[in-house]
């Protein structure tokens, strides 16, 4: 029995879309694959523009401004300057795992919109395990990676490749888990139903669970503080240092658009997708995907890169340990827990995140001994 009711409000909700939205399979599949195309192309850019402007804010400079207004047309210049530039392939390297590795981590970037809710309906495929299909596709990003560090033929790649590897076995082990508390709460591996089911967004009833997913994405996607896999002080860029180009621009692409799908799927599980009074379902989507990508951005000027083996700590020793007590939690809550008391419930789960948050922080530490790479 799951604590949200993901029945319609005395409100009432959007009609959903028929499955086959505009008339026909053909045409449903072809206008959403332009869709999320020209989502994730334009989401990209917009994402560049807002990272590098409030960057530039964040530390008293001005940023980019002279590509078009307020240099919104920075972007589109610095995609003209890489897609002009020499593809080189390492003459001891392997030529077709080289050419393929940036198609193997881009791709999935297309693939995980498939499932992933504009509008109540509006999707390309309404998957009734769409959270699991999002979770095994985005590991194939992993593989494209260390087919590049490998086919580099350059130890410094390698060793950037093989920390990608290390991050994304660790830190999906607690971001599942933290998917798992909402499953539980919503009965339900439907992205589309997930949202439904938020009349309360579930950062409010899983403020613990959006914290792991936060920090566990932020850290498989290579986002600040958790970059050591292109860390350049150390790696000289990792494990793309051999690229240039387009090959390059693909890599480049791959990372932001890597942002704007754990944005969308925070937005998703705990921020209520596309809901919200006044505006369009899509705008409200789109603007909660932006709030998201600005607080990782907000991390990234503020906080500092960690050590690698602080990197591996953080997912074992505070991360996996917190998921499993939160889902723990979550389950006895579900049993336990009245209806008709979803607010009280939210400051209950307010609590208990400020206390193992505290509490653990106290036995859980980085050390500061030998550092192992």
């Amino acid at each position: 029995m799951a604590i949200v009711d993901s029945a319609p409000t005395a409100l009432g909700r959007l009609e959903t879309l028929p499955s086959d939205w505009p008339v026909g399979f053909w045409s449903h599949w072809g206008v959403f694959t332009v869709v999320i195309i020209a989502f994730v192309l334009l989401m990209v850019m917009g994402f560049i523009w807002l990272e590098r402007r409030g960057m530039g804010r964040m530390q008293a400079r001005l940023g980019p401004n002279r590509a078009g207004p307020f240099g919104l047309l920075q972007p589109v210049a610095d995609a003209i300057k890489v897609l002009l530039k020499e593809n080189i392939t390492p003459a001891q390297g392997d030529k077709i795992v080289h050419w393929l590795a940036p198609v193997v981590v881009f791709a999935p970037t297309l693939m995980i919109f498939a499932v992933v809710p504009f509008s109540d309906g509006a999707l390309l495929a309404d998957l009734n395990v769409g959270i699991l299909y999002v979770v095994a596709i985005s590991s194939i990003s992993a593989l494209g990676v260390f087919m590049a560090g490998w086919a580099s033929s350059n130890k410094y790649s390698l060793v950037g490749a093989m920390r990608n590897i290390a991050a994304v076995v660790s830190y999906e082990i607690p971001l599942v888990v933290a998917i798992a508390s909402v499953v539980l709460l919503t009965g339900s591996l439907s992205m589309n139903d997930i949202v439904l089911a938020q009349h309360i967004p579930f950062i409010l009833l899983q403020p613990l669970g959006f914290l792991i997913f936060f920090i566990s994405g932020c850290a498989e996607i290579n986002r600040s503080p958790f970059d050591l896999m292109e860390a350049d002080s150390e790696l000289v860029a990792g494990f793309h240092i051999e690229y240039s180009g387009m090959r390059f621009a693909m890599f480049y692409l791959a990372e932001y658009s890597e942002a704007v799908i754990i944005s969308a799927i925070i937005t998703t599980l705990f921020l209520g997708g596309w809901r919200g009074p006044v505006l369009p379902p899509w705008l409200w989507f789109i603007v909660k995907v932006f709030i998201v990508f600005f607080v990782m951005v907000w991390t990234r000027t503020t906080l500092p890169r960690v050590r690698i083996d602080q990197l591996m700590a953080l997912a074992w020793k505070f991360l996996f340990p917190l998921a499993l007590i939160n889902l723990f939690i979550t389950g006895i809550e579900l049993l336990t827990w009245p209806e008709a008391l979803p607010w009280v419930m939210i400051l209950v789960n307010i609590a208990i995140t400020a206390v193992l948050v505290l509490l653990w922080s106290k036995f859980f530490k980085l050390g500061w001994g030998r550092v192992e790479v």
